[in-house]
């Protein structure tokens, strides 16, 4: 069964090994958790859950699909057995058709054809005698069988041969003694030399002339290495190798024999003629039979290594390492260096023995001189034994692989080369050689490396010869954990460079078999080699970090080289770390032959160049020791190296580059670049920006600054605890003073003396902010249920986005969405902050200073201040534009159970906060409020009473409303505001109309509108109504006015004899209680007065 399935053609289509599926989850699942390792301890407690979590429902996923393949994969070798009988099924079903076509094909292409003519002779012969005739002697022989032996004539004929051959060795035949040991069996003699070869040969015939011939060779050796050498030349050979040796032996065997007198074919001329034997000397063939097998033992292993013959093939000379020429280039460049063809040469030769005798014993002397005299008497053989020996030899060439070792030390650790004979291990002894080359050129390319023009490779431990199992490399550590591996390919001599080869660095295998070629075409650019590949595998460790936390990260930028040179001559490579918040700058990691060194930059591109060159404007050397905190807390800033390139000079530039010590450690982890410490760095750099601008924007305004320790001063509000950072606390604080930045500001007063500027979320990939922290020089607690709902904790409310108030410190944190105008942001939300701080403390003071029992704080949010200026009366204060040339206004927003009677006012009394400082402002607006209140009641109870007039569409703010007369003898009364403390009633015919004005000393006098205050007594008011009609443009004096006004003072003076009022020509002033019945009094005599006419 096993025999025919191997005989079904093998499918393979759409089959994927199992293997490779599972070694390709196994490096992905790797990958990631690589990934996580340097990705997790940076996260947060919850983010770090919920990445883990995902990442498990995720990898669980492809491990539960991985695990049905694999019970999937139980049925494969049936589902294979099936295609490949399936394909077995069409492949006959091709051959099937095949034939039909090649039937078809044979029955349309014979028709046509014709038979030759019959052979006639042949035909007779046949019919007459039986048999042929006429067929040559070849094809009779082919064709007609000959009468075989039976087995009884076959032993006898061996047994009669068997005789002849123990005749001739006994009698004529000189044996070597090396082949003394024999026996006759089977009609052939079987030699024996030991360590040697086992031979058969066989006579031609009884007779004295009859020679040898060759039946069968066996060589007694013991071929070393891989399997491949018994199966490519096995001790017996056969086909074709066995044909030319048995040739070969027979020839020289034959070599002395007589011609035969009647040669079956011509001498052919242009043959050599045959040997004759020297006179006295009497021909030996089994000696030269010997002396050739024991050649052959040699020449035939030789020939399988394709190695080069000398000297009549009596040398074997090995060169190993060839170089064959690159295709394409036929002459190699002039500068580059000229390499040997090969690396060295492995000569094997067979050569005579100095001493004879020394190749035989004492007795073997003795019985070959014995045999001589017994059978030749006083002649001597024709071939004489052959004292060799193999002679082994290694010279290698000078220059290999550009490296110059010392060939003698290195011939002296090869020892001595011994060519066993009964064990040939050619390839062990190849091998001895070539690792004792290997490990000469890698000591050598050792010491170079640690002697190089740069000191990269000097200290020790970087460069270490390593032998494992025979093999030799090199150890060249790179960075970090990067280890780099040099070896030579012992079959081919090839320089290789590769890796440690975990799972996380498959990818690197390209990369480094074309660096291995290039190196092999220079190997003398070893050293250049290792420096580039270091600064590679640094950059690409730099690049995977960077990527795994996000960065916009960079190898070139469109930077000349004048602009690069900027960063100085150890500058060997450059990586450029963008800014996510600040485009313009980069984090540079300058690579140098012994560490890193980092930079921040501030870019410009070029817009008039054509591919948008850039330049850098400055650059800043930072310290990373000092920026994590080595030198203490709060000194990172103060270390920092800056180097400015523009005509301004940068702010706290302590020292320029050339400053740098030169005694700054390096450790040999220098390259061992943390992804906490990257991350900390960009953090860095970013708050180093953002400080920048910030500064910038005091010089602008000419606002002197100090830094400060953010641990000593900085307080503890939790509502910025989300954008805290373990480098906060080593970046120092801006503090500028409030006479300065509140300089002509509103409400300066209530700011202390220091004030913090602190930029924020630097460190996050968020837009960057920055925070000013005020402490007021008095608490003042949030109230209302607007601080509530802002409320985060006891004593910190934040009532916008932008506001935050911790009311136990009393300190106000302003929050600037943008770094370039928080300054501007800042005393925006500082005027509107300190304004309503000021006015809620004098709120809350002149409820108890001025003894009004109904004024009384109500809301409190440092954006808006409610507040009672009565009792059922309440104002809202807002502020608005506060950085406007004007000085920003306020918005009023009057409140009250019933109707608004200062509705109208509104737009009046919200200009009273603008003139004057803000505490006396809020006085005189407090108490216009109360007093006028008076007022504005009687006038809206005189509106709401009036119900002869009705409200026209076009009524607005400051102008009257259009009186429409219902009846001939009923008037409306309307009333409306002319101005601050000014209010008038206008009457239905708009014509006439009482003035209501507030006096100092809580008075208010009530007037008749025709009368003028100012100047002209002209009964004329252009600015009272909006009306088109000329008729309306003028106010007539109220008939009678004057004794309307002695009626009214009459009846009020009979209710409340204590009033205080008094008459004047143009009306009445009274005290602001007497307000509402002198003004009810007059209101009615006047509508009665207007209604009568």
């Amino acid at each position: 069964m096993e025999e025919l399935e191997s005989e079904l053609p093998v499918v393979l289509d759409d089959q994927v090994p199992l293997g490779d599926l599972l070694s390709r989850v196994a490096q992905a699942i790797y990958a990631e958790l690589s990934e996580l390792a340097e990705t997790l301890p940076n996260m947060s407690d919850g983010a770090r859950k919920r990445t883990l979590a995902d990442w498990v429902v995720k990898t669980k996923k492809q491990v539960v699909k991985l695990y049905a393949i694999t019970k999937w994969a139980r049925d494969a070798e049936t589902v294979q057995k099936c295609m490949n009988i399936t394909a077995f099924l069409m492949n006959q079903n091709q051959q099937f058709e095949d034939v039909m076509r090649g039937l078809t094909y044979a029955k349309e292409s014979l028709d046509p054809a014709r038979l030759r003519n019959h052979d006639l002779l042949t035909s007779l012969d046949v019919l007459t005698t039986g048999a042929y005739q006429r067929l040559p002697s070849g094809i009779k022989k082919s064709i007609v069988s000959v009468t075989a032996l039976t087995d009884a004539e076959v032993v006898s004929t061996l047994s009669d041969m068997e005789d002849a051959i123990r005749y001739r060795l006994r009698m004529s035949e000189i044996i070597p003694v090396e082949m003394f040991q024999h026996r006759i069996a089977n009609g052939r003699v079987h030699f024996t030399v030991p360590k040697l070869f086992e031979t058969a040969i066989c006579l031609r015939g009884a007779e004295k002339n009859d020679g040898w011939f060759f039946v069968s060779v066996k060589f007694l050796i013991t071929v070393g290495g891989d399997l491949t050498g018994m199966q490519e030349f096995p001790s017996e050979p056969t086909g074709v190798l066995r044909r030319h040796i048995a040739d070969e032996a027979d020839l020289r065997m034959a070599c002395y024999l007589p011609p035969p007198d009647k040669p079956e074919f011509a001498p052919n001329p242009e043959d050599p003629p045959r040997p004759q034997l020297p006179e006295g000397a009497v021909d030996t063939p089994l000696v030269r039979l010997f002396n050739f097998l024991r050649k052959m033992r040699s020449l035939g292993w030789a020939n399988f290594l394709k190695v080069e013959m000398r000297d009549g093939r009596k040398t074997l000379a090995v060169s190993y390492w060839m170089r064959p020429p690159q295709p394409g280039v036929p002459v190699p460049p002039p500068n580059r260096l000229k390499l040997p063809s090969h690396g060295g040469t492995l000569t094997i030769s067979i050569i005579e023995k100095v001493d004879k005798k020394a190749a035989r014993s004492p007795i073997a002397r003795m019985l070959a001189e014995l045999q001589r005299r017994s059978k030749l008497g006083n002649m001597r053989p024709s071939d004489d034994v052959e004292s060799l020996q193999f002679d082994a030899k290694w010279e290698p060439m000078k220059g290999v692989l550009a490296a110059n070792i010392d060939a003698e030390d290195a011939v002296a650790a090869v020892k001595e080369l011994v060519v066993e004979s009964d064990s040939i291990d050619f390839e062990s002894m190849l091998r001895k050689v070539i690792e004792v080359h290997t490990q000469a050129i890698l000591r050598f390319y050792q010491v170079q490396l640690q002697r190089g023009p740069v000191r990269v490779f000097s200290p020790e431990g970087k460069v270490v010869l390593v032998s494992e199992r025979g093999n030799h490399s090199l150890r060249v550590h790179l960075c970090a954990d990067e280890v780099a591996i040099v070896s030579i390919d012992t079959r081919t001599g090839r320089l290789s460079i590769r890796d440690t080869g975990d799972l996380a660095a498959a990818a690197r295998g390209p990369r480094f078999s074309a660096i291995s070629d290039k190196l092999n075409e220079a190997p003398n650019m070893l050293f250049d080699v290792l420096i580039r590949l270091r600064f590679n595998t640094i950059t690409d460790i730099v690049e995977q970090k960077a990527n795994y936390l996000g960065f916009q990260v960079f190898r070139h930028r469109n930077f000349s080289k004048e602009e690069i040179q900027k960063l100085g001559p150890a500058a060997r490579g450059m990586m450029y770390i963008q800014l996510a918040n600040f485009p313009t700058h980069y984090l540079v990691l300058v690579l140098t032959d012994e560490e890193f060194r980092y930079a921040l930059i501030s870019t410009k591109t070029l817009s008039d160049t054509m591919f948008g060159n850039m330049i850098m404007e400055d650059i800043g050397w930072l310290d990373v020791r000092r920026i994590r905190g080595d030198g203490g807390a709060g000194s990172g800033m103060d270390e920092v190296v800056i180097s400015s390139l523009s005509h301004e000079p940068l702010v706290l530039q302590k020292r320029k580059r050339d400053d740098i010590p030169p005694e700054l450690s390096r450790s040999e982890d220098s390259f061992n670049l943390e992804t906490q410490v990257l991350r900390e760095l960009y953090a860095y750099c970013c708050a180093r920006v953002a400080y920048t601008r910030v500064e910038r924007q005091f010089k602008l305004r000419g606002i002197p600054y100090t830094h400060v320790n953010p641990t000593i001063t900085l307080p503890q509000i939790s509502e910025l605890g989300h954008i805290q950072s373990s480098l906060a606390r080593s970046v120092p604080a801006l503090c500028v003073q409030s006479s300065d930045i509140l300089s002509g500001a509103p409400a300066a007063e209530a700011a202390m003396p220091n004030i913090r500027v602190i930029p924020l979320n630097w460190w996050s990939d968020k837009k960057a902010q920055v925070v000013t922290c005020v402490k007021l020089k008095y608490v003042q607690q949030p109230v209302g249920k607007r601080a509530a709902a802002g409320s985060s904790s006891k004593n910190i409310i934040r009532p916008s986005k932008r506001i935050i108030y911790d009311a136990a410190e009393a300190v106000v944190s302003f929050l600037s969405e943008e770094v370039d105008t928080c300054v501007d942001e800042f005393l925006e939300e500082w005027a509107r902050v300190s304004k309503m701080v000021v006015i809620a403390r004098e709120v809350a003071r002149m409820a108890k200073e001025k003894k009004w029992g109904d004024v009384r704080l109500l809301s409190f949010d440092l954006q808006t201040v409610e507040f009672a200026y009565a009792s059922d009366y309440t104002v809202l204060i807002t502020c608005t534009d506060q950085l406007s040339p004007t000085g920003g206004s306020f918005e009023l927003r009057i409140f009250t159970l019933r109707t608004n009677p200062h509705e109208e006012a509104e737009p009046y009394l919200r200009h009273v906060l603008r003139h004057g400082p803000l505490a006396s402002s809020l006085d005189r607006l407090v108490e216009l409020l109360r007093n006028t209140l008076p007022i504005a009641v009687e006038l809206e109870h005189m509106r709401a009473s009036s119900h002869d007039a009705k409200q026209s569409p076009g009524r607005g703010r400051g102008r009257p409303r259009i009186a429409v007369k219902i009846g001939a003898t009923e008037p409306w009364v309307d009333t409306y505001v002319k101005g601050l403390g000014w209010w008038r009633v206008l009457y239905g015919d708009l014509r006439h109309a009482l003035d209501f004005r507030l006096m100092t000393g809580q008075r208010v006098a009530i007037l008749d509108a025709s009368y003028s205050l100012f100047g002209s007594s002209s009964p004329t008011s252009s600015s009272s109504t909006s009306s088109p009609s000329s008729e309306l443009l003028s106010l007539l004096p109220i008939p009678d006015f004057k004794t309307l006004v002695i009626d009214a003072l009459k009846s009020v003076r009979i209710k409340d004899e204590h009033a205080r009022v008094s008459c004047i020509d143009a009306g009445v002033v009274c005290d602001s209680s007497a307000v509402s019945g002198v003004a009810r009094a007059l209101h009615e005599r006047v509508l009665r007065k207007l209604r009568d006419r």
